[in-house]
């Protein structure tokens, strides 16, 4: 039903960045049925300030594969099933971008768990990952790194559905407004 996912680039602009780490956690609406992780060679130098943001480097993707090599996985992972990430747009626009430059047209329906934590969670200062997780007790083990932004993306979703769930919501999460 779901592939939730993040990703961690070389930058924040999708037409000129390029990705470095990938994690997509398979969710049944239950609970996760299958996860993949990997580091991905950018093919270009990674920027310090991304370095000292996610603590990846030149050499950790150095013999990491290229995007090329994982795109077969990351489109079988996330077809058929509804791509959520946190600021959705931002994950999205760089994978289609990934798919573009290999001549592809990457489509999916996406889910923003920042929009819908908005809907379902008001009253927060803040809908920052870090932030909301901070206020719902979430863990993040490896912040700014693709497996444990998405990992906790997963919590975060999970705690989405029990809130719809006992809003009485006739909706089911599949139909909310899909962003």
């Amino acid at each position: 039903m779901f592939a939730i996912i993040d990703i961690e680039t070389t930058g924040n602009h999708y037409k000129y960045g390029n990705i470095t780490e990938i994690a997509v956690y398979q969710h049944n609406g239950q609970k996760v049925t299958n996860s993949y992780s990997t580091l991905i060679n950018p093919e270009i130098d990674i920027p310090y300030f991304i370095t000292k943001l996610t603590g990846i480097n030149n050499a950790m993707i150095k013999d990491a594969p290229k995007f090329y090599e994982v795109a077969k996985t990351v489109n079988d992972l996330t077809e058929g099933r509804i791509f959520v990430a946190h600021n959705v747009q931002f994950d999205y626009r760089f994978i289609k971008e990934e798919y573009a430059r290999l001549g592809f047209d990457y489509h999916r329906k996406t889910l923003c768990t920042v929009k819908l934590s908005r809907k379902l969670l008001p009253g927060h200062p803040s809908y920052s990952l870090g932030r909301l997780c901070s206020d719902l007790g979430i863990s993040i083990k490896g912040r700014h790194r693709a497996a444990g932004d998405a990992f906790a993306t997963v919590k975060l979703f999970e705690i989405l559905l029990e809130r719809n769930r006992l809003n009485g919501n006739s909706e089911s999460i599949n139909n909310f407004k899909l962003f």
